[in-house]
């Protein structure tokens, strides 16, 4: 089984960048999908990208599109957000989840926290204005 660990959270200011890492074990790594959740303080989980197994079909919520790009290198078993001109409203915990690979092809597929068999501990982003 995939076990999750991420990294690279941290204090930025507004306008700047991260790499989040979510690094997983075990060997069927390239068998599974991926997302990115976050969770600000008193709101829900909410989904920030995803990616299929192959790489090839990738999602984000509206507001991180064209800043956030979700990418996976399967030979490295790791999982990255960057994240571009960071703004304050994007602090909060992220969270990486895995799920396996099946039949997904749209944006409701993937955006579903209750898919994902396997979460991280999470990485706390803090932006500051």
């Amino acid at each position: 089984q995939v076990q999750l660990v991420e990294s690279g959270g941290g204090l930025v200011q507004a306008g700047g960048s991260l790499r989040l890492s979510c690094a997983a074990s075990g060997r069927t790594f390239n068998r599974f999908e991926f997302a990115w959740f976050r969770q600000a303080p008193g709101k829900e989980r909410e989904f920030v990208a995803s990616i299929s197994w192959s790489g090839g079909a990738r999602f984000y919520v509206d507001s991180v599109k064209g800043r956030f790009t979700i990418s996976r290198d399967n030979a490295a078993n790791t999982v990255y957000l960057q994240m571009n001109n960071l703004k304050p409203e994007d602090t909060a915990v992220y969270y990486c989840a895995a799920v396996k690979g099946g039949s997904r092809l749209y944006y409701d597929d993937y955006a579903a926290s209750t898919i994902y068999e396997r979460w991280g501990q999470g990485t706390q982003v803090t932006v500051s204005t």
